[in-house]
């Protein structure tokens, strides 16, 4: 069968396309043939080996995928051969089949397509739990999204509208604001052309935002810090900017404020039964049509170098898909 492999660590341009054995479901284990292989900003890091998760070589990138269950393993109930399901790996779904544990498995309903939900699982789960599980957010409040037009910042838009925040989209241009306010974002702020912090000021008369949602770090962090008002959340996501920020502990005490660290794939281990009321709660929201999950581009296998610059080059705008 096919399979994307990474047998030396480094670029998009490193990576090929190889002929590999056939996978048998063992137990506790299903078989599933990968319709779409989701990627992620942090596949670019894996496959330089510059990310926490550093899996031995050969490997597969892509965490998240859509499927259909060919074969069970010995053990498996909930699940039957023709089911379609989500899958959640750490790495490992850009092949065309794999044998995974279920619980690393979600039913995909009707009303939800292999697109919409081969790239649900890791933005848009680390963003809701993020929202909901860490921050709290509450309908009324401010929410600042930044990096708001990558996977996981649209996801956060979305889901901050859905969950009745007011939402503030910042990103580096004017397209790329525009396509966050059409997934909920109520005002944008382009912080390559302005002061992101007086921005946030202003456009919340000076009270401040409630919650920061910050994959980026870098440079913005401690202005998007100081722009929190009194008890307000700062979620840290990721670091795409690539610099992890030294944030001056004294902002945190002067206004109450909580920095809330968000690492969805412990959260998965640690608290499955959570994790899988969240994977329902989007799927329903994806099949009453209230979530999006906007996908910016579907590719074939054999174009990974495209589709994964597009990630590491930070230009997609929603999912990055390969089709199997």
């Amino acid at each position: 069968m096919k399979a994307l492999l990474c047998t030396r660590l480094g670029g998009p341009e490193d990576l090929s396309v190889e002929e590999i054995a056939e996978p048998v479901a063992g137990p506790g284990e299903a078989l599933v043939r990968v319709t779409l292989a989701a990627l992620n900003f942090f596949d670019t890091l894996i496959i330089a080996g510059r990310y926490q998760v550093k899996p031995e070589l050969p490997f597969s990138p892509g965490g998240e995928a859509s499927g259909v269950i060919e074969a069970l393993g010995p053990g498996v109930d909930g699940f039957a051969v023709g089911d379609r399901v989500i899958v959640h790996q750490k790495f490992g779904t850009a092949r065309a089949r794999i044998a995974v544990e279920t619980h690393h498995l979600t039913r995909i309903p009707d009303g939800v397509s292999d697109e919409q939900a081969a790239g649900l699982t890791i933005t848009y789960g680390t963003s809701l739990h993020a929202l909901r599980d860490r921050a709290k957010l509450q309908p009324g409040e401010t929410l600042a999204v930044l990096g708001a037009s990558g996977g996981v910042g649209l996801a956060a838009v979305e889901l901050g509208a859905i969950l009745g925040a007011r939402v503030i989209a910042c990103a580096s241009s004017p397209d790329k604001l525009a396509v966050a306010q059409a997934h909920g974002a109520t005002h944008g702020v382009d912080y390559a052309a302005d002061n992101l912090r007086e921005a946030l000021r202003m456009l919340t008369e000076g009270q401040g935002v409630d919650v920061i949602y910050d994959p980026i770090g870098g440079d913005y962090a401690e202005p998007a810090l100081r722009s929190l008002g009194w008890k307000g959340r700062y979620l840290v996501i990721g670091f795409a900017a690539g610099d992890i920020p030294r944030i001056p502990l004294n902002l945190a005490l002067l206004k109450g404020i909580d920095i809330q660290g968000v690492h969805w794939g412990v959260f998965v281990d640690r608290e499955p039964e959570a994790h899988a009321e969240n994977q329902r709660q989007l799927l329903a929201w994806v099949a009453e049509g209230r979530l999006t999950a906007k996908v910016h581009g579907v590719y074939p296998l054999t174009d990974y170098a495209e589709a994964l610059g597009l990630l590491k080059r930070r230009e997609a705008v929603g999912k990055v898909l390969l089709r199997l």
